[in-house]
C-alpha cells in the first residue's frame, strides 16, 4: 500500500484500482487509482488539499449520469459524494440540499411536502450537484429556473454563489469552465401544489418515459444537444442511424438520442459511434450535433 492511499484513507472511507465502469450510468471505463467517500466539507477540502500538496489529479462525481470515461486507467484520485452528501432540509417552500443527493429521491421528497418545481428532475438519474454542473432539463424545465444558489467549495473556501452568477445555459454552467471548483450543496425555492396533482404529473411522465426511452440498457441518457429548433433525434433517424451498431455500442431502436451499451462497449466504440452520427448529419443537414455528456480521462482532443 502506497503512502499517498495512507494518507488518503485518513479523510474518508478510500478503495484503490476500481473501474469506472462501475461508478457510471454508462458502465464504461478505465480503472481508477484511487476512489474516496468524504464524510463532509472538512474530509472533501483534506483531500483537495493533500491533491494540492502531492500533485495527484482528482475528480468530483456523483453517480456518473453524464459521463464517458475513456477506456484508459486514471492515475488519480475520483472523489465520491453520493454516499454522504445526501442530506437535504425544507423550511416552508425553500429546500437546502447537498450536492450528492439524488435529484430523483428529492424530487419524490419534494412531491410529498406539496412543493412543484422539480418534477422534470423526477427520472434523471443523477445527483443534485451533476444536475447543476450540467444544468439538466427536460420537458422545458432546467435546474436554473429552480435554483437560488449554488454551495461551492474553491480556493479553500465554502462559499455561496447566487444562481445568477452560474451563468446557467442550455446544458451549460460556470463550473465547466472551473473544474477546480466543487459544488457541495444548493438552495433552491419550490412552489406549494396538491401533492395529488404533483404525483399525477410525476406518473405520466414516468409511463411517457418507459414507452418512448430505452431503459432496459446502460446508457447516459440524451447523448445530443439539440440545436435550435430542431430534435437531435430526428436527425440521427434522418441518415438511417436508428440500431446502428459499433461493437457494442447501439444507437437505440426506441430512442435515437440513446446511445446504449448493449454488454461490453468500450469508450472507443461509444465514441467512434458518436462521430459517425455528427458527421453523417452534418453532410446530410448541415447541422453540427453536439454532446452532452462530459468527456472524462481522455488523453487526446475528442
Amino acid at each position: 500500500m502506497d503512502e499517498f492511499y495512507k494518507e488518503l484513507s485518513r479523510y474518508g472511507t478510500a478503495e484503490a484500482d476500481q473501474p469506472l465502469s462501475k461508478m457510471t450510468t454508462l458502465r464504461i471505463g478505465g480503472k481508477a487509482k484511487y476512489v474516496i467517500y468524504p464524510e463532509n466539507e472538512v474530509s472533501l477540502d483534506s483531500v483537495l488539499r493533500l491533491c494540492e500538496k502531492s500533485g495527484v489529479p482528482y475528480k468530483v462525481i456523483g453517480k456518473g449520469s453524464d459521463l464517458l470515461c475513456s477506456d484508459d486507467p486514471y492515475d488519480g484520485v475520483v472523489i465520491r459524494l453520493d454516499r454522504h452528501f445526501h442530506h437535504f432540509y425544507f423550511d416552508e417552500n425553500v429546500c437546502t440540499v447537498q450536492a450528492g443527493c439524488s435529484i430523483i429521491a428529492l424530487a419524490v421528497q419534494a412531491m410529498k411536502n406539496g412543493l412543484s418545481g422539480l418534477e422534470f428532475a423526477s427520472g434523471i438519474p443523477g445527483t443534485v450537484g451533476g444536475a447543476i454542473f450540467m444544468n439538466a432539463g427536460a420537458y422545458k424545465s432546467s435546474m436554473a429556473e429552480i435554483l437560488d444558489e449554488v454551495q461551492v467549495l474553491r480556493d479553500g473556501k465554502v462559499e455561496w454563489m447566487k444562481a445568477d452568477e452560474c451563468e446557467f445555459g442550455y446544458r451549460c454552467s460556470i463550473f465547466q469552465k472551473h473544474p477546480d471548483w466543487s459544488i457541495v450543496g444548493a438552495r433552491m425555492t419550490l412552489k406549494p401544489k396538491d401533492p395529488k396533482e404533483i404525483s399525477t404529473l410525476m406518473e405520466d411522465r414516468r409511463n411517457r418515459r418507459m414507452a418512448s426511452q430505452p431503459l432496459d440498457y446502460p446508457s447516459c441518457g440524451s447523448v445530443f444537444r439539440n440545436p435550435e429548433g430542431m430534435n437531435a433525434w430526428q436527425l440521427i433517424d434522418g441518415i438511417g442511424y436508428r440500431g446502428k451498431r459499433c461493437g457494442d455500442a447501439m444507437v437505440s431502436d426506441k430512442h435515437c438520442n440513446f446511445i446504449l451499451n448493449m454488454g461490453t462497449a468500450t469508450a472507443e466504440d461509444y465514441l467512434k459511434l458518436c462521430h459517425e452520427i455528427q458527421d453523417k448529419v452534418e453532410e446530410k443537414y448541415q447541422v453540427r450535433l453536439h454532446m452532452e455528456m462530459e468527456m472524462f480521462n481522455w488523453k487526446q482532443t475528442v
